[in-house]
């Protein structure tokens, strides 16, 4: 390459799937009425069911859950069992079927989908354990929610966020030693990009953090947490562990989940502060940590 054209040269785009955030969280789950009480309690609310499966939609501001009770349409066939997971996470791209083949290129496992009647065919790649993660681009004007859910009537289909409460990331559980592995996959794949050790969030600031390349409200951030030196089971399961969400005023929102009867782990190790604050475990692993987030919602 001549100095002129080193001059010229043009780098890899920095958000190279035009990722713009989460769409929704799929937890699944044989007891879904239970796992919607956990929801409900921490203020989002049921608008929607599936056309043709056992799944409910809740929202609350900008924040998406789907809670899955349906046999076929989980990851690798594997059917509900009462302890609720994190079976899947949607992203938001500018183009869904290019950012499915961006991936596959780069070394990503396709899913294969099973599309029914009145059903949009939404790409997917295999994630951390038997989860999938989602590319979806219908999020404004005509979303995905149009084609393959039910407004539950009477129901606020956009009820307001708690507190200002709103997507900040995801705790994602990995097997010792593969720190290295897992930050290559999300910057190979997305563009993630890892903070520096002393750049840290919350009340639970172990790991490493990645953050995702798009910038303003709409950026996240994915935790990655070896097992403790030590422990029996040393390999440990990989997963997607449990999803943080932000607030601009911390023990406000405490303050308020606890009136709808939110529990929070106080402890000598892990306690409430301005930082953050993490609700108790429920249904044999689901809770939520809250993050200190000035960030204006989008």
């Amino acid at each position: 390459m001549t100095p002129i054209e080193d001059r010229e040269a043009i780098a890899p785009s920095a958000n190279p799937l035009g990722l713009d955030g989460i769409e929704f969280i799929e937890y699944a789950t044989s007891k879904p009425q239970a796992l919607g009480q956990v929801l409900e309690a921490m203020g989002f609310r049921p608008i929607a069911r599936h056309r043709s499966r056992e799944v409910l939609l809740y929202r609350q501001g900008e924040m998406n859950f789907i809670v899955n009770a349906h046999d076929a349409g989980l990851p690798r066939g594997v059917p509900p069992v009462e302890r609720p997971v994190i079976a899947a996470i949607a992203l938001r791209v500018r183009d869904a079927a290019a950012a499915y083949r961006h991936g596959l290129a780069r070394g990503a496992w396709a899913v294969p989908t099973h599309v029914e009647v009145m059903e949009l065919n939404i790409p997917a790649i295999h994630g951390v354990g038997t989860s999938r993660i989602y590319f979806v681009d219908r999020h404004k004007e005509f979303s995905i929610y149009d084609v393959d859910f039910t407004p539950i009537p009477t129901v606020d289909r956009h009820p307001p966020a708690l507190t200002g409460l709103h997507f900040f990331g995801v705790v994602q559980y990995i097997g010792v030693e593969r720190t290295e592995d897992w930050t290559e996959f999300y910057a190979e794949l997305f563009g993630f990009t890892p903070l520096p050790d002393e750049e840290r969030f919350g009340v639970l600031p172990k790991g490493r953090v990645l953050k995702s390349p798009r910038s303003g409200s709409s950026e996240f951030f994915l935790q990655l947490i070896e097992p403790e030196p030590g422990l029996l089971d040393i390999e440990g399961e990989e997963l997607f562990q449990r999803i943080g969400l932000g607030t601009p005023d911390v023990l406000a929102t405490v303050a308020a989940l606890r009136e709808r009867g939110v529990g929070f782990v106080e402890s000598p190790g892990v306690h409430t502060d301005p930082r953050g604050a993490l609700t108790q475990s429920q249904l044999g692993g689901v809770s939520f940590e809250l993050v200190h987030d000035l960030r204006p919602m989008r």
